[in-house]
């Protein structure tokens, strides 16, 4: 399992993050240029990546302001597991990491580390723009 992580600091209190988190009609604000097609409820959302696939996902799992955890609703390309984690950085902020776990085979590892960890990095940028 492949296993990649990005987190930033934000100055807003635990609750504030995760319940922006929480639904995931915001996330597409979080999301880069080259996603496209998207739609999305509270606990759904599917979204096309630019000449790479559509994916499907659902929140499977919900820890009140610590944790959130989506799965793919249909099958993707490689088994991927998306998971939000907020703690208080003890400073009245929080601390905001978001990490994806997925089953990549060696090819599909150097194909995909990289945009996989482009992605992360760009969302917990834009989390910490959205949530000054």
């Amino acid at each position: 399992m492949t296993i990649i992580e990005s987190s930033t600091e934000i100055n807003q209190p635990v609750e504030k993050v995760y319940t922006f988190l929480a639904d995931l009609n915001n996330h597409q604000q979080l999301m880069p240029e080259n996603i496209y097609n998207w739609s999305s409820t509270e606990d759904e959302a599917s979204f096309t990546i630019q000449n790479m696939a559509k994916l499907a996902i659902r929140i499977s799992d919900r820890v009140e302001n610590q944790e959130l955890t989506a799965l793919p609703t249909e099958k993707p390309p490689f088994d991927v597991e998306l998971k939000w984690k907020v703690q208080d950085n003890g400073k009245g902020g929080t601390t905001a990491t978001h990490l994806i776990s997925a089953d990549l085979n060696m090819m599909m590892k150097m194909l995909a580390s990289g945009p996989l960890q482009k992605l992360a990095d760009h969302q917990t940028t834009r989390l910490s723009e959205i949530l000054k």
